[in-house]
């Protein structure tokens, strides 16, 4: 199947009938960057910059937690960073929020729904089709945060490594069909600006929807926060405090997301 001639992500065509007020106000689209991360923070240290996207069909440096590459041929992923000047939440809803509006925007896929795999990734039929990083920056008033996000689409299976095959996937492979990169960057911006828009009211019906989406709630998770190492049972989520376990070793216990990593979860 051939990609549709409107795949390729251009500005104009993602703004059209976007019915965002917020997020999207004005879209970059780079042919080829290192970052969209790093160009997005540069427009975050002007505030009025709040709800700026950068866009890049093919990024030589993309990255994502903990210092990992995050790697995809050119035009085969939506590739963006959101700019957040404006923001009312502190940073563990923010990550939470930002996990539930990807999740929400990709939707139902090929008879999957997408999920979510605490902190940052999106898992489509147990496999990851989606990742991302929350970065916060500093500017004259006061700070930031950059959203950045990564979804794999036109990617067929051969074009993983054969460490990423068994846990990688894309919206073509699981579809059993062409994406559109742009009408899902349109529901993907959407998405955003709802979520973000629910949590400053009602911080629990984020929590309520990442219980419906999450793969690790009620299941085993090892983790290591600072350095140490935990297992335990995932019995909930804190908009303010991050994942909830109860211990192996006894007691529950609070994990936020800027220092965690998932080291297995079943």
């Amino acid at each position: 199947m051939a990609r549709p001639n409107t795949d390729q992500l251009d500005p104009d065509k993602i703004k059209a009938n976007l019915k965002t007020r917020r997020i999207g106000r004005k879209i970059l689209v780079y042919n080829r960057t290192s970052s969209t991360n790093d160009i997005a923070a540069e427009y975050a240290k002007n505030k009025n910059n709040d709800g700026l996207v950068v866009f890049a069909e093919e990024q030589t440096a993309g990255r994502g937690r903990a210092g990992s590459k995050w790697q995809s041929g050119r035009e085969e992923s939506i590739q963006c960073s959101i700019v957040l000047t404006d923001y009312k939440l502190n940073p563990e809803l923010l990550s939470l929020t930002c996990a539930v509006a990807v999740a929400d925007g990709l939707g139902i896929i090929g008879g999957a729904e997408a999920k979510i795999k605490w902190p940052n990734d999106i898992i489509l039929n147990g496999k990851k089709v989606a990742g991302i990083l929350l970065e916060s920056k500093l500017n004259n008033d006061g700070g930031a945060y950059i959203l950045g996000i990564g979804i794999n689409c036109h990617q067929k299976q051969d074009c993983f490594g054969p460490e990423l095959q068994p846990i990688a996937t894309s919206i073509d492979i699981e579809s059993h069909s062409i994406t559109d990169r742009v009408s899902l960057a349109k529901r993907l911006l959407t998405s955003v600006e709802h979520w973000l828009e629910v949590a400053e009211y009602n911080s629990e019906k984020v929590t309520e929807k990442w219980r419906q989406l999450s793969i690790q709630l009620n299941h085993r998770v090892k983790l290591i926060y600072n350095g140490q190492e935990f297992a335990g049972n995932c019995i909930g989520i804190d908009p303010e405090k991050g994942l909830i376990l109860q211990l192996d070793t006894g007691g529950v216990r609070m994990f936020d997301a800027a220092h965690t990593t998932i080291v297995k979860s079943s």
